[in-house]
């Protein structure tokens, strides 16, 4: 036995404890072929940087899995791995290269990539640290990342068996483009947020002399001028009959002085706006489907970097923005701009580099959706979404998926498998290079970053080698953690791959979690300064307290707002578990092994608090098996705070001093017992302090917590006829104790204590556990029957089946309550006087607010009923 601090210091219970779990091998899967096996892969986090609280959040309740399955026997695996991050990471080290005065292109890509890898080793090892802070249990033998063989030989065959099927394509469409850098984006990359704008309204010349409402020109309003030297044609619906007379008629294009049709096409609502639409191939996607249809010319007028290109003309060369204002000052000097409307739009920004996205004309790779999503919704009720309401937004999205733009203009990922011929234009796709390689060139593009993410359950685990052991012994995996945020990112493309390549579900179940928030509410974020660092939360409170912390601060799939105070409260938990455990351990003398002691020898106390303890097992296994992490944290602090420490802890004190050896040996046995069950049941929640407990017991046998079996609820601990009887004792010395603190009354102070009960079987329950409320309620006399007579002054507490009658005068000073009570009456007497004064003001009442009148008669109301029961507490007292 070893013994405990006196006090609870986490940085000394977490030291060097993660490490020796490391070196005992403990978190690698048990090896035993019997045992249910039990998988889950991590949500890689991103090498672009260190993991925040939403990682801890994440990674902290798939960790409690974990460890509560492996505790219970499963063979368990839980793989470690990261993701490279394509357009994330290479934007970090473009930015730390420009600190430099260097650009990628300066290196060349070779060298840029090297940068990138030293940057992925820096931040891998940053991570792998805080994971050990966290005491994530991790098999680091099995540890993966995206851009490793393994997963770029996997990422080759998929996009290769896809192409070969039909499924990936090559082609000319409008995709969302980032300027900064200088690549596609698929929609769920990019977000949306209300920017100021202006609606122009231009004027368009008719042409051959025709008239619309007497006018020479038709007006068209748009929100991005700096677009019209791309217009190819003026659109209206075919069922508007304002401009049925204008299809097939021309316009001149202001500023450009190019002629343009006005065509009909049902994609124009004639409800907005004018009901007038340019039509800018080139720079809109529905544009583009416009001219499509009507094989209309795509003028494309920006370069990559969102400056205009030659076919602006006179705008060659400015950024957008400018060509914005310079084209609309042109308009404007040259009569076109009849007025400007100031507005405000929802506008698409990339989520990485945070500029204004523009919908760009552009060759890419695209993935067809269509039979991968009706694949995946035919089998969409094969995996449980935990909460359920959330598969509807995975459903959601798989109905209106629409083709997904794989390619990306980087240098850091997945490099397309496909080449080209430098003679014959010929495209080769193919796991490994064409033989005479010295004629084709590799696209220099790389795939989307979810490309490889989407296959990480099953290519992490050796696909596409089927007969891989792992692959074979461990998927599909059993539970996927992570937020309600990257549905569609992330968990639907999982789904729908592995329905596709390996004809199973890639997971059983999805538990979805929300977003940590600071205490207002507000998304944490580097522009607000509001982000907290778990690291930093650990060094100060231990990794227990947080983890605590984060498994009771909310229900599954609801966000979560961080709070300090809730942190000290965690701290106060375990530092109550700390100090009950050290009260235990130093009464363990004589116990060498975990033993209950003879029915025989139970007390009523005894058989109680096993009905509790099995009762919290039977909760915490069913609300773990369901995801219910907030009830299984209640169900734990309402035992080991309530029963165990308030209670039983409390109760035992008497016995273990008492001259029964015997009784004092059985309530040692007990407490060795239930406190062993306590550890082995907070464990996965709380690995570090529990071990620490756990090593310290003379009980132990050497062995670590973490493989030490879980509890299992044992009907034959439980006895609901002593839970009752025992529910009523406490029932008793908690009224009692309560009628004390409403008078002020310290435990210290003997009172008489008087119990009218009807009940026999309720007197024979109080008499026989006399010495538990002796000690709990420190009575100087204490009666219980049915001719107990009601003292005249008496505080009185009822409870079920029997009335408490504790004397006033062993409570309070009767001369100094008299006096209190007096001045009550004073004061309750001049308030009334106060506000019936003001109410009989007819000014006041007249020019007040109603709700300050309101106010004042409330007042009368409140002392009047105040001023009765003093009045009438003090003629009980005068008696």
């Amino acid at each position: 036995m070893k013994e405990m601090a006196k006090k609870y210091d986490p940085k000394e219970v977490e030291k060097c404890r993660y490490q020796e779990w490391l070196t005992e091998d403990l978190f690698k899967p048990s090896g035993d072929e019997k045992a249910q096996p039990y998988s889950i892969v991590i949500p890689p986090p991103n090498v672009t940087g260190k993991l925040h609280l939403g990682h801890a959040w994440d990674t902290t309740l798939q960790d409690i899995l974990i460890r509560h399955k492996r505790m219970q026997g499963y063979d368990t695996l839980w793989l470690p791995g990261m993701d490279h991050a394509g357009i994330a990471t290479q934007i970090k080290v473009e930015a730390k290269l420009s600190e430099q005065g260097l650009s990628r292109y300066d290196l060349g890509r070779e060298k840029f990539i090297e940068k990138v890898w030293e940057w992925k080793d820096d931040f891998a090892a940053t991570i792998k640290d805080q994971w050990a802070k966290l005491g994530l249990s991790l098999d680091y033998s099995r540890e993966r990342f995206t851009l490793d063989q393994g997963l770029s030989d996997a990422v080759k065959k998929v996009f290769v068996d896809l192409y070969k099927k039909g499924l990936i394509y090559r082609g000319e469409y409008i995709i969302n483009w980032d300027p900064e850098a200088k690549t596609a984006l698929s929609d769920i990359e990019v977000i949306h947020q209300d920017d100021p704008g202006a609606f122009y309204y231009v004027s368009y010349p008719l042409l051959d002399g025709v008239k619309f409402n007497g006018k020479d020109y038709i007006e068209i309003a748009t929100t991005r001028p700096e677009t019209m030297m791309g217009d190819t044609a003026i659109a209206v619906n075919p069922n508007d009959q304002r401009y049925s007379d204008l299809v097939g008629k021309k316009v001149l294009l202001p500023l450009a002085n190019r002629e343009i049709p006005i065509i009909a096409d049902e994609y124009v609502d004639p409800e907005f706006g004018t009901g007038l639409v340019k039509i800018t191939p080139a720079h809109d996607p529905n544009d583009f489907l416009v001219g499509n249809r009507h094989n209309l010319k795509r003028i494309n007028t920006m370069n990559e970097d969102a400056t205009m290109n030659e076919n602006a003309g006179k705008y060659q060369g400015l950024d957008r923005f400018k060509a914005r204002e310079a084209i609309a000052k042109d308009l404007s000097d040259q009569g076109y701009l009849l007025k400007t409307e100031p507005i405000v739009h929802s506008v698409g920004h990339s989520e990485r580099t945070k500029v204004q996205v523009e919908a760009r004309l552009s060759t890419q790779w695209f993935v067809k959706m269509e039979p991968l999503a009706k694949q995946a919704l035919k089998a969409q009720d094969q995996v449980e979404f935990w909460p359920e309401r959330f598969k509807q937004q995975y459903v959601n999205w798989l109905e209106n998926i629409h083709d997904w733009v794989i390619s990306r203009q980087l240098w850091w990922g997945h490099r397309i498998p496909a080449w080209y011929h430098r003679e014959t234009g010929e495209v080769y796709v193919g796991e490994e290079p064409p033989k005479d390689l010295e004629n084709w060139d590799q696209d220099p593009d790389v795939l989307d970053t979810w490309f490889s993410s989407a296959l990480w359950p099953f290519s992490t685990l050796g696909w596409p080698d089927e007969e891989s052991p792992d692959y074979k012994r461990y998927f599909p995996t059993d539970t996927l953690v992570t937020g309600y945020d990257i549905i569609p990112f992330w968990v639907a493309r999982m789904i729908f791959q592995s329905y596709e390549f390996t004809g199973q579900k890639p997971f059983k179940n999805v538990v979805l979690h929300g977003l940590i928030r600071d205490e207002q509410g507000r998304k944490m974020s580097k522009s607000l300064g509001n982000g907290i660092d778990p690291m930093e939360v650990i060094d100060h409170y231990g990794a227990d307290a947080l983890r605590w912390f984060l498994i009771t601060g909310t229900a599954l799939g609801q966000d979560m707002r961080f709070d300090y105070q809730k942190m000290d409260a965690a701290w106060n938990f375990i530092n109550k578990l700390w100090n009950a455990s050290r009260f235990v351990i130093m009464n363990l003398e004589g116990i060498d092994k975990i033993e209950l002691p003879d029915k025989s020898d139970q007390t009523l106390a005894d058989r109680w608090i096993l009905t509790r303890l099995n009762e919290t097992i039977e909760q915490v296994n069913t609300q773990l098996d369901q995801f219910n992490y907030g009830e299984t944290g209640r169900a734990i602090y309402d035992f080991i705070w309530h029963d165990f420490c308030d209670w039983y802890l409390e109760i035992s004190k008497a016995d273990l001093n008492g001259e029964d050896s015997k009784r004092s040996l059985a309530t040692k046995q007990m407490l060795a017992y239930v406190l062993d069950q306590i550890l082995r049941l907070v464990h996965p929640l709380m690995p570090f302090v529990t071990e620490k407990i756990w090593l310290s017991m003379p009980t132990h046998d050497g062995k670590s917590l973490v493989v030490a079996k879980y509890p299992e609820a044992d009907a034959k601990l439980m006895d609901q006829k002593s839970k009752h009887q025992m529910q009523a004792v406490i029932e008793l010395i908690t009224v009692i104790r309560g009628i004390r603190a409403e008078a002020g009354a310290p435990l210290s102070r003997s009172i008489e204590v008087l119990i009218k009960t009807e009940d026999d079987s309720l007197k024979e329950i109080f008499n026989d556990n006399l010495p538990y409320i002796k000690r709990l309620v420190n009575p100087k006399e204490l009666q219980i029957g049915s001719e107990v007579a009601a003292p005249d002054l008496a505080k009185i507490g009822i409870i079920a089946h029997a009335k408490v009658y504790i004397p006033l005068e062993d409570l309070v000073d009767l001369d100094v309550e008299r006096a209190k009570l007096q001045k009550q009456i004073k004061t309750f007497t001049a308030e009334i006087t106060r506000a019936e004064k003001k109410l009989g003001n007819e000014k006041f009442v007249s020019q007040a607010p109603q709700e300050l009148v309101e106010a004042e008669k409330q007042k009368v109301t409140d002392y009047t009923f105040k001023l009765k029961t003093a009045k009438e507490s003090l003629a009980i007292l005068d008696k």
